[in-house]
């Protein structure tokens, strides 16, 4: 099996995210920020990037991560995703690097089963048809893998866009930030194909930073599940 190794790009603050004031530079101006956030999700998108160069398919089959946005990446950052342990994690982790500080880590799983559901209240479901803008996201974003045209299959970030997007139609209402996942890797997806997504929000609570949630997400195509996130946001700024 082939080695992780480390990969960088240029961040792309890419327009799909301009619904949330912070990846604008009024809004992020407006939230705190000195300019544009570029997305959590495009940033997960970098860090997939060495363990499916190195371990497609099986991660994304079976695999997963804990993924943990700790600062902002501003547009044009150049990322570097350096292959890196922390404590009480077993197995390798991508650390998403702007001029050698850390800004987001992926714990990575090589091979992990899905938890079972948590309890919660149920958020209303969501269906998506999966279609081009999907698979060539990472493109766009600066991920140069041709696995996923070369292969049909949508790329991991998918399901966080997807993800945000429950958050999007069921929670939020101005500006707010993702700040961690947990990503459980069931099966593929194809373009053309409609993935069906049940949530239950498991918990919300006030920070300093701003008012929270935690959200159980089950995704499904054709009743065959493709993935399981845990997805938490910071969904109200203070």
């Amino acid at each position: 099996m082939t080695d992780l190794t480390t990969w960088s790009t240029t961040a792309v603050n890419l327009p799909d995210h301009a619904d949330n004031p912070v990846h604008t530079d009024a809004g992020a101006r407006a939230a705190g920020f000195p300019r544009a956030l570029v997305a959590g999700t495009t940033v997960y998108a970098y860090l997939t990037h060495p363990p499916v160069a190195a371990w497609n398919p099986d991660w994304l089959t079976r695999g997963g991560g804990e993924l943990r946005l700790r600062q902002p990446v501003f547009d044009e950052d150049r990322v570097d995703c350096t292959i890196t342990t922390t404590d009480g994690h077993d197995g390798p982790v991508i650390a998403a690097q702007v001029a050698g500080d850390t800004r987001a880590t992926l714990a990575l799983w090589r091979e992990t089963a899905a938890p079972s559901s948590i309890e919660g209240d149920a958020l209303a479901p969501v269906a998506v048809q999966l279609n081009q803008s999907h698979m060539d996201y990472g493109v766009r974003a600066g991920d140069d893998l041709a696995v996923y045209a070369d292969q049909r299959i949508v790329p991991p970030v998918t399901w966080l866009n997807l993800a945000n997007e429950v958050f999007i139609q069921t929670l939020v209402t101005g500006p707010w930030v993702h700040v961690r996942s947990k990503i459980f890797h069931q099966g593929i997806a194809r373009p053309g194909e409609t993935v069906s997504i049940e949530s239950k929000l498991v918990k919300r609570f006030h920070t300093r930073a701003g008012e929270r949630a935690l959200v159980d997400m089950r995704f499904t195509v054709n009743g065959t599940p493709v993935c399981v996130i845990e997805h938490e946001a910071i969904i109200k700024l203070s």
